[in-house]
């Protein structure tokens, strides 16, 4: 899911930048002896030029040397033609007087600019062409956002003194800033008024610091915004969800109008421009285009390079055969690495709205060829990517025809009676739903159950939660119907990128279309634009019944007539939680593990979703709490939990494995997945995985 920005800013960055830039071209326009100022340069070069030529220091009074600071001093300009010189109007230049290396540049800026304009004008177009013939636009407010944002303003009027408060803080802090630049400008060494979030990676260049005029527009911003999203934050008395939803979209809003997202107060994407003669935006507007393009008339960022992977040459590698096919799942088993395995083999449930080959990206960070480097026979499930086909299929489908087929299968090809489980992110969430129905039936097909960043509990669930009022639903719904009956996995990943805007949205729009850069080949990019689409029954479903209602924690989620509770699975169970998810929540992990009846082992590992599951040993990195000491007993409360939680450095997985090699029997000859009971259907990674949305 990835990317929405709309909106406006009581501080416009772009005005500020308009006005620092009538200071810049004060200070840098030479004057002749007479006091008659020098003819401009071509309209274009010459404010690109005063955007990017102040010096970093200067004397009270005088006037600016011009050397650049961001970027190479500009050209000598010509003389002036006394024939063009008329009085009262702005004197020309000689273009004759400009040597032949400087008429070259402007050429060449001149023609890469136009080149700009009619890459970035034609994709316009396109995009006006395709959706002319489209239905109607969604809702203008398909979040609800509206009404949330009506009771915070509402509250805020109602406390004036808060208000007027706030207001007299953010001219303080402008008065501080602005003492600050002249100090700065003045040659002293002073500290900012207010310095970029630790994390911040959009300030990092020098220019941001060293030019005085690119310094203050980049605190303005940084005043703006934070004085912005704080007021919204410290606003008393709003439902906690309908508040969280207004300081998401301001933030949201905030962060679209930073300074570095524009190409004219944007100091490193000028000084591109001046370096590469126009080249660097004459290629981010072709790779613009190219973006329209690929999104069928949607800008679809891109993100690395996708013509350098491909699933089962450079990615999805680990060897094995498809042992086991129905409509919706592809069951690999996998190859194994050792002479002897466990007698007791694990089935791996991921999430069907990604690809499992997360799991497989590289030999190096593989789970699944670590695994079965451990002895363990290894069994996934491949989600089908769905089509309109298979619009109606219900969440009780998935339960059938993935969890218990693909158990019952890996059953049958190990021969044994029962497997180990592991259920990742909303794989997760579809194996509890399968243990508390097996309890329910009174079957226990499951040994054990490793739940990676999973909730069950959703009280507390990631920003998620916020695309699911009922007003997204209904325009979810629409959008599902509109395309046959499935959500397009482009949906999908603007939604889950727009969770992190700044790094999965902006960073790459300014690197590719301000800058100019071609996306570098990455195999987690690459995977993370590999999205599968979602079966309007099955998803409305899940959105609805865990995210908006909750009502699997609370005892009320019906599932093959069958009302579901987590208290009757008393396997042993392993949850894993990650320090920094913004999808699945450690507290939300927490709340989720509290929930079943038998003996739960809790940890939490380093960094967020994806690279707090995916830390291969080799890597070293990162860190990882556990608390053995509490026997499968959970204190009530994460922060209990954490109180007595020993750090250990470096990846999860061996803490892991020692639990799970005590719940694997004892060893066994090694399996060849193409001499079991199961024919071989086809070479790992099979068939579905390779399905494009």
């Amino acid at each position: 899911m990835n990317e929405l920005t709309v909106g406006s800013e009581p501080v416009s960055p772009r005005a500020g930048s308009e006005a620092s830039g009538a200071l810049v071209e004060d200070a840098i326009i030479p004057v002749t002896p007479e006091g008659s100022p020098k003819p401009p340069l071509p309209e274009s070069a010459e404010f690109i030029i005063a955007q990017i030529s102040v010096p970093a220091t200067m004397e009270p009074g005088a006037a600016a040397e011009p050397e650049a600071t961001v970027a190479p001093p500009p050209s000598p300009e010509p003389p002036l033609s006394a024939e063009a010189a008329v009085p009262g109007e702005a004197p020309a230049f000689d273009m004759a007087a400009f040597t032949a290396d400087q008429r070259a540049q402007l050429e060449k800026l001149s023609m890469n600019l136009a080149r700009a304009a009619v890459a970035a004008q034609g994709a316009i177009a396109e995009v006006a062409r395709k959706h002319a013939d489209r239905p109607a636009a969604m809702s203008p407010d398909p979040f609800n956002v509206g009404p949330a944002l009506t009771d915070v303003m509402g509250r805020l009027a109602a406390q004036p003194e808060r208000l007027m408060r706030a207001q007299a803080n953010l001219f303080d802090s402008y008065m501080d800033l602005w003492q600050s630049a002249t100090r700065k400008m003045a040659g002293e060494t002073v500290e900012p008024v207010v310095a970029p979030a630790k994390g911040d990676k959009r300030f990092a260049a020098p220019e941001w610091q060293d030019n005085p005029v690119f310094d203050v527009i980049k605190q303005s911003y940084l005043l703006s915004s934070n004085w912005m999203n704080e007021l919204v934050a410290g606003v008393e008395g709003v439902d906690p969800l309908e508040k969280r939803r207004v300081e998401f979209f301001t933030k949201m809003l905030t962060d679209a109008f930073s300074p570095t997202n524009f190409l004219a107060s944007n100091p490193v994407a000028l000084k591109a421009l001046m370096e590469t003669g126009g080249e660097s935006l004459a290629q981010g507007m072709e790779n613009f285009a190219a973006d329209m393009k690929r999104g069928n008339g949607d800008l679809a960022i891109s993100q690395t390079d996708y013509q350098k992977f491909e699933i089962g040459k450079n990615v999805a590698t680990a060897p094995g055969k498809v042992v086991f096919k129905n409509e919706l799942i592809e069951l690999l088993q996998f190859s194994p690495a050792t002479e002897q395995v466990r007698q007791i083999p694990l089935v791996i449930f991921p999430p069907w709205i990604n690809k499992f080959y997360v799991l497989d990206l590289r030999p190096e960070n593989s789970l699944i060829r670590w695994l079965t480097a451990q002895g363990i026979t290894v069994f996934l499930a491949s989600w089908v990517n769905p089509d309109a086909q298979l619009s109606t299929k219900t969440f009780e489908d998935y339960m059938r025809q993935g969890v218990y087929e693909g158990s019952a299968a890996a059953m049958k090809q190990c021969g044994v009676g029962q497997v180990n489980a592991v259920g990742y992110c909303i794989g997760g969430t579809l194996l509890g739903v399968s243990l508390a129905h097996m309890a329910a039936k009174g079957v226990s097909p499951i040994a054990s159950a490793t739940f990676f960043a999973a909730q069950q509990d959703f009280s507390e669930a990631g920003d998620l939660r916020l695309f699911t009022n009922e007003s997204w639903l209904k325009e979810l719904e629409r959008r599902m119907d509109a395309g046959g009956g499935v959500l397009d996995g482009q949906a999908l990943a603007e939604t889950f990128n727009v969770l992190r805007s700044n790094d999965m949205i902006w960073s790459f729009f300014v690197d590719n279309y301000l800058l100019g850069k071609a996306p570098k080949p990455f195999d987690m990019l690459y995977w993370n634009s590999d999205q599968t689409r979602m079966p309007k029954t099955l998803h409305l479903f899940y959105l609805r019944k865990f995210y908006a209602e909750n009502a699997f924690a609370k005892g009320e989620l019906v599932i093959g007539n069958e009302t579901l509770d987590l208290k009757k699975v008393t396997i042993p169970v392993y949850m894993q939680s990650s320090k920094d998810d913004h999808i699945a929540p450690a507290r939300s992990v927490y709340k989720s593990a509290k929930l079943f009846g038998g003996p739960v082992t809790f940890m939490m590992a380093g960094s967020g979703h994806i690279a707090g599951v995916i830390n291969a040993p080799a890597a070293n990195k990162y860190q990882h709490w556990s608390n053995d000491a509490l026997g499968g007993a959970l204190p009530d409360t994460l922060e209990e939990w954490q109180a007595g939680a020993i750090p250990q450095p470096g990846s999860w997985w061996p803490n892991w494995m020692e639990w799970l090699q005590a719940r694997s029997g004892p060893l066994v000859p090694a399996r060849d997945p193409a001499a079991g009971p199961l024919p071989a259907l086809g070479d790992a990674p099979g068939d579905y995985v390779k399905v494009r949305s």
